[in-house]
């Protein structure tokens, strides 16, 4: 559906209308309402920093549209998000299986030192650290009752409390 917007001395007013509404109200399209574009909030890189939680309203090549501000993370802000993620990953819990996986300063990731193998339907396939490879994990036991997987006993414990 088409969106328009109220102008005045070339500013917008306002938010954007549908076209419906304002043939629904005026009979018509105003003339100070103009053509407006709606652009999905972009999604961010890693290291990208969305300015503001609501784009700014400008006109690009006579249309009005949605401007989103993006920018990329300084240098404090990325050592910051990498060190989160770096503290997260080290304080839950078994974490001493992934002690071999290593962080990908590009992507802000532990990554495997293995690649992971191709789903297989069926399977459960989890990291092994004592192996320090893929490993098939027994199945989840299907007596109604919660379980959390133990990866020092390769077992499914029930979970009690």
């Amino acid at each position: 559906m088409n969106l328009y917007i109220e102008t005045e001395n070339g500013q917008c007013k306002n938010h954007p209308a549908f076209e419906y509404n304002l043939i629904q109200a005026f009979g018509q399209i105003p003339a100070h309402w103009e053509p407006f574009t709606r652009v999905p909030r972009p999604v961010l890189g890693v290291y990208d920093v969305l300015e503001s939680e609501t784009p700014t309203y400008q006109k690009v090549n006579g249309v009005w549209t949605d401007i989103w501000s993006v920018r990329p993370m300084t240098v404090e802000e990325k050592s910051a998000r990498q060190q989160d993620v770096k503290d997260f990953w080290t304080q839950r819990d078994q974490a001493e299986n992934w002690s071999a996986w290593v962080f990908n300063e590009d992507t802000c990731r532990y990554e495997p030192p293995v690649p992971p193998p191709e789903p297989v339907e069926g399977k459960l396939i989890f990291w092994s650290g004592a192996d320090n490879n893929w490993k098939e994990a027994p199945a989840y036991p299907k007596d109604g009752k919660e379980y959390k997987f133990v990866f020092a006993s390769w077992s499914w414990v029930e979970v009690t409390a």
